[in-house]
């Protein structure tokens, strides 16, 4: 038992536990609407877009989650410009602002005197730097995505298996939609002094997608993805103390470890009830 408990005996490691749970918590809820809509890279690219936000945020010294959103505005707003304005699919503006935005924000951070701690943080987070403010974001971040998806379940619902049937039910897809992209920015943006901006999509993408695979129903999907989330990070912190590894990527492996193993005993089953 005391292999489980001595990780979290000091007040960082309480912060960073409590931290990474708001963060899964969030991640996971939006993530499931990520995953059942196909809109993984998408996700992934928006993860890329709020890093020159963040990087200009350091170095104008303004308030780095206002620079993240702003950058998150930006990005898609490009995308949606380039599928409006081209015969393009939307793909195609999703990965040129994904790597425009990617190497904007590195020539940003470039300009910053401590270069390599900066980019470091900015990529891969501080999972045991977490403050008490960071904790009341968090926990700001993750009441608004539940309630969100509260209040608009039915509506993300209809939008994620029939966008003209929304239409027709009168549900504005188009404002949904925008709400969905409004939480899963907030999400990152929540995530990033967890588990750093590129391995936020392991918690984002990694739980809901092994929630798929072991229920059907999308609440216990929700509630399974959430719950996988928390364990990924608290066994995160617990392996990481123990393997004296990084905790903000020990904490985004585990769910890809996790969707691995389930999609390995899934296929076993499936082959032995043949």
């Amino acid at each position: 038992m005391e292999w489980l408990t001595e990780p979290f005996d000091l007040a960082f490691q309480q912060r960073a536990a409590i931290g990474g749970t708001l963060a899964a918590v969030s991640g996971s809820m939006v993530g499931t609407w990520v995953v059942i809509r196909g809109m993984s890279f998408l996700g992934d690219a928006l993860i890329h877009g709020v890093i020159p936000g963040i990087a200009l945020a350091i170095l104008l010294d303004f308030n780095i989650f206002i620079g993240a959103a702003l950058a998150a505005l930006v990005m898609i707003g490009g995308i949606n410009l380039v599928h409006r304005q081209t015969v393009f699919a939307e793909d195609t503006g999703i990965g040129l602002l994904f790597v425009g935005m990617l190497g904007l924000g590195v020539i940003f951070i470039s300009r910053t005197p401590s270069y390599s701690g900066s980019l470091a943080a900015i990529l891969f987070g501080d999972t045991l730097g977490v403050t008490s403010g960071d904790i009341l974001l968090l926990l700001a971040v993750a009441a608004i995505v539940i309630l969100s998806t509260v209040l608009m379940y039915r509506g993300f619902l209809t939008l994620s298996f029939n966008e003209q049937k929304a239409r027709l039910l009168g549900m504005h897809p188009g404002l949904t939609n925008g709400v969905l992209l409004a939480l899963i920015t907030l999400a990152i943006i929540g995530s990033f002094r967890t588990v750093g901006t590129l391995l936020a999509l392991g918690l984002l993408v990694g739980p809901p997608a092994t929630a798929a695979l072991l229920v059907r129903r999308v609440p216990t999907m929700i509630l399974t993805s959430a719950g996988i989330g928390v364990f990924s990070v608290v066994a995160g912190l617990v392996i990481s103390f123990h393997a004296n590894t990084s905790g903000s990527a020990t904490m985004a492996v585990l769910p890809v470890i996790i969707f691995f193993i389930v999609l390995a005993i899934s296929g076993l089953r499936s082959s032995m009830a043949k």
